[in-house]
């Protein structure tokens, strides 16, 4: 019999996988990551994976449904890969994905070296997304979910071969609807249990306030406009992303957008709405999953946010990065975020997203 390590953060996706997994016949271990941080105060959140309530959730499924449980210490690791990554990228006029940093670096990565270690066969985790082996290609393959609203391929695209060969992702062929109805019909707490929406290390959803707990000095600095004008004065670089118009406390007369940020001169670029379109962009630290390597252009639907529609787009390899060309302009392209490439459905790969073009 197979042993699969389930990832089990107290909520109904991560319970289901583990069920679905057993009736399969799979013998399955769960195991919550103890990510929270020692030096702050623990999450009151019910539905954050962080949570005081997290550990018994997983727990009681763990129980309800005959499975060994485990807690497995990863604070050092995720301080270091996610929390300290946060912090110096938005101290670096970026905005970071710290879900794709955990996804990659810490799920992914050393809590599937801890399962093999352990002799396991696989890790599985309630993520909607669908992996297959592909005879034609003669590699492992990841498809968007079944349920394209809960889609989370965007924050999936690190994946390399080794990984996607013992990973297991059954909810890809569910929508979240039917994985609530079977959680109801096995009577588990859980069943009704909220989605996490927010940072699961920033509890009160206020990254500001998290900054200014983690940073001794954040320096006022320059609003500027498009021609280099100085027109205000900001709060700091770390408080502000491209496309953000709230919060700026400026009045010139017209609809005002952060358009750029330069940390080299502490300055944030102010514009208007026109001025926050771009037709491309340079992405870096690009991984693959269709192919290997990109060799030549290639027509495909792109994602620069979680939440927005695919656009399409060209993508050409040039050395150590890839460029990006838009069908058309899109609004608010942020360094340090991910864009992700598709072929429809199948995930080719994706990056992080450098400079515009």
């Amino acid at each position: 019999m197979q042993k699969v390590l389930v990832a089990m953060s107290g909520g109904v996706d991560s319970s289901i996988t583990a069920h679905l997994l057993k009736e399969k016949g799979y013998e399955i271990i769960g195991v919550t990551m103890q990510i929270w941080p020692e030096d702050q105060p623990p999450a009151e959140n019910e539905a954050g994976c962080c949570s005081l309530s997290a550990v018994d959730d997983a727990r009681s499924v763990a129980n309800k449904l005959g499975i060994p449980f485990y807690v497995i210490n990863f604070r050092s690791i995720f301080k270091e890969k996610v929390i300290d990554y946060f912090i110096e990228e938005y101290m670096q006029g970026r905005t970071p994905n710290p879900c794709i940093a955990c996804n990659k670096l810490v799920k992914f990565d050393a809590l599937l070296d801890k399962a093999l270690q352990l002799g396991l066969d696989f890790i599985a985790t309630g993520h909607y997304a669908r992996i297959y082996y592909d005879q034609d290609r003669k590699r492992y393959l990841m498809k968007k979910a079944v349920d394209l609203n809960k889609d989370q391929t965007y924050v999936l695209y690190g994946f390399t071969q080794e990984q996607l060969a013992k990973t297991l992702m059954p909810l890809g062929d569910f929508t979240k609807p039917e994985i609530r109805n079977i959680a109801q019909e096995l009577n588990l707490r859980v069943a009704n249990k909220p989605e996490s929406q927010e940072i699961c290390f920033v509890p009160d959803n206020n990254y500001r306030n998290f900054l200014q707990s983690k940073v001794e000095t954040i320096k006022k600095g320059s609003f500027i406009d498009i021609h280099g004008n100085r027109i205000g004065t900001h709060e700091g670089i770390p408080f502000y992303t491209i496309g953000q118009r709230k919060g700026l406390g400026l009045a010139l007369g017209y609809p005002a957008y952060v358009v750029d940020i330069v940390p080299e001169k502490n300055a944030v670029v102010i514009g208007k709405k026109e001025d926050v379109f771009s037709n491309g962009l340079y992405s870096y630290d690009n991984n693959f999953i269709l192919f290997d390597s990109l060799q030549e252009p290639m027509e495909i639907q792109a994602k620069i946010r979680y939440k927005s529609e695919p656009v399409s787009a060209i993508i050409y390899p040039e050395e150590g990065r890839i460029r990006v060309e838009f069908a058309e302009p899109v609004k608010a392209i942020t360094p340090g975020q991910a864009v992700v490439y598709y072929l429809d459905d199948l995930v080719v790969g994706g990056g992080t997203i450098g400079e515009k073009i």
